[in-house]
């Protein structure tokens, strides 16, 4: 029997209704999302960044691929499965900590953990990078590439963007698309 999840509407509090309802739906039930999504790299020095980030995330090469998302909770979290291609799954693991006001996410994948916030904007979510540790080793924020993530409704499905950035030389790796809710 299928019971819904308060543990993002709890992390959100009061601003939870702030949030699309689909997205709010989306967080409290889980489900999986699919759809196309286009892979970018940027030009020269960036793209050589872009292309061994890429690597260390398991995304696939330059150009259109199918993405599937699996979105579910349990004790330790909101858990996050991303696959493209049927290829190689990518887990992610995020935990509360406190409420939207003062509190954030941890996001551990792999040997990697960033600490988040998020910023509702026009229903959207948007991910905030405070912190990166690796292997439990704070990284210099300097050293992080900036990230533009988010999930916004459009026309009801869901946009997905994720952009790794550096100053002055740019966009490194790129994807976004809109995926759509698969049916249980």
């Amino acid at each position: 029997m299928f019971m819904p999840n308060e543990l993002v509407k709890n992390w959100f509090a009061d601003q939870f209704s702030n949030l699309h309802p689909l997205l709010q739906k989306l967080h409290t039930d889980g489900g999986r999302l699919t759809g196309d999504v286009n892979i970018a790299y940027g030009k020269g020095l960036a793209r050589i960044i872009g292309v061994r980030l890429a690597k260390k995330m398991n995304l696939p090469n330059e150009g259109v691929h199918q993405l599937s998302v699996n979105i579910s909770h349990d004790i330790d979290g909101l858990h996050w499965e991303r696959c493209f291609d049927d290829q190689a799954v990518v887990k992610s693991l995020f935990k509360p900590v406190g409420t939207i006001g003062q509190g954030y996410w941890i996001e551990t994948t792999g040997p990697l953990s960033m600490k988040l916030t998020v910023d509702i904007n026009n229903g959207g979510w948007f991910w905030r990078c405070l912190k990166v540790n690796f292997l439990g080793v704070p990284i210099p924020r300097w050293l992080i590439p900036h990230t533009n993530a988010y999930k916004i409704i459009e026309n009801g499905q869901y946009r997905f963007h994720v952009e790794f950035s550096l100053p002055v030389i740019g966009s490194l790796v790129s994807y976004q698309g809109l995926l759509r809710k698969e049916k249980v």
